[in-house]
């Protein structure tokens, strides 16, 4: 049962590298409306200061992550993307800026032939490593990141892909929900998203499983890691994490998945739990 956040809740966790901290972007770093408060970033940044392991934990895709990167001035170390089918080495000297060091794709032709037949209205997506993504008809403005290319539904279903995401404007969580308990959804992994969206990722690939690879090469003890998230994509690795906090705002799932829950995005819920970890007190 996870319980309100308070400071001396954190003290066994000590900044520095044998830290890792995992966060997620949208709803716990950035407000629902892209915005990052300058108190966020600066907490960040003195976290990231004393040698602790910052990785973004995300569902955007590559190039919606790396300007978020530059703007919290995190040039090196690792970050998370696609829900943890893509896993970027950052890297100042390379020509990008990054190495993408683990990519985990499926064939997707199954999955999109099925949740078709379920919802033959629906748009849907495939992501176009690097660049952007493949649809069947445009997403709404700002909702993916990169190149949007309309395409004919075959040519989704011709090439490996590190996720699929469908998106349904009418539908709701729940709706969701019964689709794929509907639809016989295997052998992939899937997040429902607090927009009217699904997820779809490799078997066994979640922010938990790309997270438990980077923590094992960097040698952080098991334990040792702390993450923040505010949605259902969330859930694996808050679980994962040694402490793992819900902002506020989160639906019932994610918060009891998590040992703490902390205030919403709007009110910078994240600062106090980092400044606990940094020993800051914000009286």
């Amino acid at each position: 049962m996870s319980v309100a956040f308070t400071p001396d809740a954190l003290t066994r966790l000590s900044p520095g590298p044998e830290l890792l901290v995992a966060l997620d972007i949208d709803g716990t770093i950035l407000g629902h409306d892209g915005s990052l408060r300058a108190v966020v970033r600066e907490t960040i940044a003195e976290l990231a200061g004393t040698g602790t392991h910052i990785v973004l934990a995300t569902g955007r895709s590559l190039p919606a992550v790396t300007p978020i990167l530059e703007e919290l001035g995190l040039s090196t170390g690792w970050a998370v993307c696609s829900n943890g089918a893509v896993t970027l080495r950052l890297e100042p000297e390379v020509d990008d800026g990054y190495e993408i060091f683990d990519l985990v794709t499926f064939d997707p032709e199954p999955t999109l032939r099925l949740l078709r037949s379920h919802l033959p209205d629906g748009l849907f997506a495939v992501e176009d490593l690097g660049r952007g993504f493949k649809v069947t008809a445009p997403f709404p403005l700002g909702e993916l990141g990169g190149d949007v290319t309309v395409v004919d539904f075959e040519e989704l279903c011709a090439s490996p892909a590190s996720r699929v995401t469908l998106r349904a404007p009418d539908l709701s969580s729940a709706d969701f929900h019964d689709l794929v308990d509907r639809s016989g959804l295997h052998g992939v992994s899937y997040a429902v998203g607090w927009t009217a969206w699904l997820d779809i990722t490799p078997d066994g690939v979640s922010k938990a499983s790309a997270l438990e690879t980077v923590r094992q090469r960097l040698g952080v003890p098991e334990g040792a890691t702390l993450a923040a998230g505010d949605g259902r994509n969330d859930i694996e690795m808050l679980t994962w994490a040694g402490v793992g906090v819900a902002m506020g705002g989160a639906d019932a799932d994610t918060r009891a998945a998590a040992d703490l829950h902390t205030g919403p995005v709007e009110e910078d819920g994240l600062v106090p739990v980092l400044a606990a970890v940094l020993r800051r007190d914000l009286g």
